[in-house]
């Protein structure tokens, strides 16, 4: 049965998959198609063709690797400066050059003079280009603010879940209790798993974020008033100074780091509550947020990654996945000994941090990323403009097709981080906990 369900945890991931990179390319497509440019092929995968079927002058198909997609425009890249579109130079880098243009001139018919891609304004090229990215990030934003206003999210409350019998600092990151280890304020006051606390030092406490606030900020005698078996009791702690972990400025904690607090010693409950509109896009925007801050950060993420795949590094929670390990992640949720629901839930979310990584990771403006294209089309918007306040000859489309040295760099630096990523998804996955 386990390995049942894991199967069909990582086909219905190979799925959804193929439909965020359908979505994407359809974005693409339905822009390209509004402004004329004329689009030969709108394919899903790369690799071997298993299906196709032309419509109109546009062939649809599914080919074997589900591992990105693509549609082909006409005229991409501006002729040369010659005006000459065809591969002659015995220069590799110019040969890279022309082989590009040269490529995107290969299926050019009679009255497609007016429907190259590179003609049109740059912010119809613009449009073009950002769809795609944009779909991915509408199917992201649907995705996560329906399973925050549906099944709801993992909230934290004024409950106790447990007692803490002693004092440890968690930057330790132990549990148990050692001889010396001094008694908890919590547990020395005689607070009990059960408890609801209703107010802190007299005033009333609603959430956890601000109960925890104000635990951090004293340190002594203070007055816990809670809820138990239906009657109000007052406790009154005497709070210590300990370790505890930092929260940032949105009240989440930071990874491996610690700073001294006022320490009562419980833990929360936790509950998994549906959110209003307006707490799901505030968590949305955090999600965003932390997916910004990852791709900055994937540079640095190289060392532990090849110690994980190469050597006996741990890999982190927060390592970079890719779609291998994503699917393994899904075949493990779909064993999961939870409810139904928070699977298909869990499930979801895998696929809106999906799409949102897509959505990022083409917006950088690098080419072969669509961000590329958006760049050189902005960068020919302000030359051209540039030169009409200035009243010179307009210096015509920027060439693209230059950059492609550049970009097979660029790929070829993904390509190896790619492989990376795959051996240590292989060798050592990144797992549930």
């Amino acid at each position: 049965m386990t390995i049942l369900l894991t199967v069909l945890g990582i086909a219905l991931f190979a799925l959804g998959l193929l439909v965020s990179i359908a979505w994407h390319e359809l974005g693409h497509l339905s822009t390209a198609k509004l402004f004329g440019i004329r689009v030969p092929q709108y394919m899903v995968g790369f690799g071997p063709t298993l299906w196709s079927r032309k419509k109109g002058e546009t062939e649809y198909g599914i080919k074997a690797i589900p591992a990105g997609g693509y549609i082909r425009m006409i005229g991409m890249f501006p002729p040369g400066e010659d005006g000459r579109i065809e591969a002659r130079s015995t220069s590799p880098w110019r040969g890279m050059i022309e082989d590009a243009r040269s490529a995107a001139y290969e299926e050019l018919e009679p009255g497609d003079e007016t429907r190259l891609f590179y003609t049109r304004k740059p912010w119809k090229r613009v449009i073009v280009m950002f769809a795609g990215p944009f779909m991915n990030l509408i199917l992201a934003v649907a995705l996560f603010i329906g399973v925050c206003m549906t099944f709801g999210m993992e909230k934290q409350t004024t409950e106790v879940a447990g007692v803490q019998q002693c004092v440890i600092k968690q930057s330790e990151k132990r549990e148990e209790c050692r001889s010396g280890d001094p008694v908890s304020p919590a547990y020395a006051a005689g607070l009990k798993k059960g408890d609801r606390i209703t107010a802190f030092n007299g005033e009333p406490v609603r959430d956890w974020a601000s109960l925890s606030d104000r635990i951090r900020a004293t340190i002594g005698p203070a007055t816990l008033t809670i809820q138990r078996d239906g009657r109000e009791q007052t406790l009154n702690p005497t709070l210590i100074r300990n370790d505890v972990v930092k929260k940032d400025a949105d009240g989440r904690a930071v990874a491996d780091a610690y700073v001294p607090a006022g320490y009562l010693g419980f833990a929360a409950q936790s509950v998994i509550e549906p959110l209003t509109l307006g707490e799901s896009v505030d968590r949305m925007g955090d999600m965003v947020e932390n997916g910004v801050h990852s791709v900055i950060a994937l540079p640095s993420k190289i060392p532990d990654l090849w110690d994980a795949a190469f050597g006996d590094g741990e890999r982190k929670a927060d390592s970079p996945v890719g779609v291998v390990g994503a699917a393994r992640i899904s075949g493990e949720v779909m064993n999961l000994d939870v409810p139904t629901q928070n699977i298909v839930a869990s499930f979801l979310l895998i696929l809106a941090t999906f799409n949102l990584s897509l959505f990022l990771f083409n917006m950088l403006p690098l080419l072969p990323l669509d961000g590329g294209h958006i760049a050189g089309a902005l960068w020919e918007s302000l030359r051209r403009n540039v030169a009409k306040v200035f009243r010179r000859p307009d210096p015509g489309p920027f060439d693209v097709a230059k950059l492609m040295p550049v970009a097979y760099v660029v790929a070829g630096v993904f390509i190896c981080f790619t492989l990376l990523v795959l051996v240590a998804d292989l060798v050592n996955p990144v797992k549930i906990t």
